[in-house]
């Protein structure tokens, strides 16, 4: 792990937009509103986020601030800004927001990242944490390598809502399971499942840029999510491997999804294709999940990793 000092950087005259970022040229002012302000830059698997301790840190305006930090030319670079804040019905609370400023329910990958930051950095000596975010509260196990930093966090995820209204997804069915879809001329089947935040998992004999990068943007906004979804596409290796990409709701493609290895488990036994315990192989690695027949629980198993700390001057 590395320290920085981080500054961001204005190029006179210069406008930059993607999915709703700000222009640029303002950067100046909200570095200045900001100054002095600390963060960790983490990953698991390669979904990677700015990490900022919300019980040390004031910050003034978030809109404004997190797609700058998480623009990858001229700011910190991430798919997101994760706050961690004091819990109200549990230990620490995970306050997540998307590039693009907008707010997110869940991250497994995020939330893994969370416990490692609060452990190693001593806001925390208990090796089994809970987390809430968006008011729900996940249970973590924490393991911990000869160096007493955390290299490792299993997840319990919940239990996985099928419901399509509460997904939320429009449907005629009571759950969304093989719904047909259509695309920019393509027909898929998805099947819908909430991990605390809105996913569409479609499974394809051979993952494509195309179907991620055009299909699964299109996808996001499609008029039947009505609050936007995450859409996965997924190849079925065998029963307990599978492999994943993913569109990222507010952020694009991203190098990993928690939320959504989940639901291509849960998604992959309701269609038959998967055993309850599978090894997610995603861009940025591979994740473990267990959906437990006995409780209806999810569990992910993987990596949290510190890439740098920092701070804006």
């Amino acid at each position: 792990m590395v320290s920085v000092v981080f500054f961001l950087v204005v190029l006179s005259g210069m406008e930059y937009n993607y999915t709703g970022m700000i222009l640029f040229k303002e950067t100046i002012e909200i570095k200045a509103r900001n100054k002095n302000m600390k963060f960790t830059k983490m990953q698991g698997c390669g979904n990677d986020y700015v990490y900022v301790n919300g019980m040390a840190e004031t910050v003034l305006n978030k809109a404004e601030i997190i797609p700058a930090l998480s623009d990858r030319h001229f700011g910190i670079g991430g798919d997101g800004v994760i706050f961690i804040n004091k819990g109200v019905n549990a230990d620490f609370e995970m306050e997540m927001y998307n590039a693009d400023g907008s707010r997110s329910q869940m991250c497994g990958n995020g939330i893994r990242c969370v416990g490692k930051f609060v452990y190693d950095k001593g806001l925390t000596d208990q090796k089994e944490i809970t987390v809430e975010s968006f008011g729900a509260v996940k249970y973590l196990t924490l393991t911990v390598g000869d160096d007493n930093k955390v290299t490792k966090v299993k997840v319990d995820m919940d239990e996985p809502e099928l419901q399509a209204s509460k997904v939320p997804v429009v449907c005629e069915d009571e759950q969304a399971v093989k719904v047909p879809v259509e695309i920019n001329g393509k027909k898929y089947e998805m099947t819908c499942v909430s991990m605390g935040n809105p996913h569409a998992v479609i499974f394809v004999d051979d993952i494509t840029d195309d179907m991620v990068w055009t299909d699964g943007k299109a996808l996001e906004v499609h008029p039947c999510f009505p609050e936007r979804a995450n859409i996965e596409f997924v190849q079925v290796i065998n029963r307990n491997h599978i492999k994943m990409r993913v569109w990222e709701r507010g952020s694009g493609e991203t190098f990993a999804c928690g939320t959504g290895s989940c639901a291509c488990v849960v998604a992959g036994v309701l269609n038959g294709l998967t055993d309850r315990n599978v090894t997610v192989s995603l861009l940025g690695g591979d994740l473990d999940i267990e959906w437990n027949a006995e409780n209806n629980r999810v569990y992910m198993t993987g990596p949290a990793v510190t890439v740098f700390e920092g701070e804006i001057i």
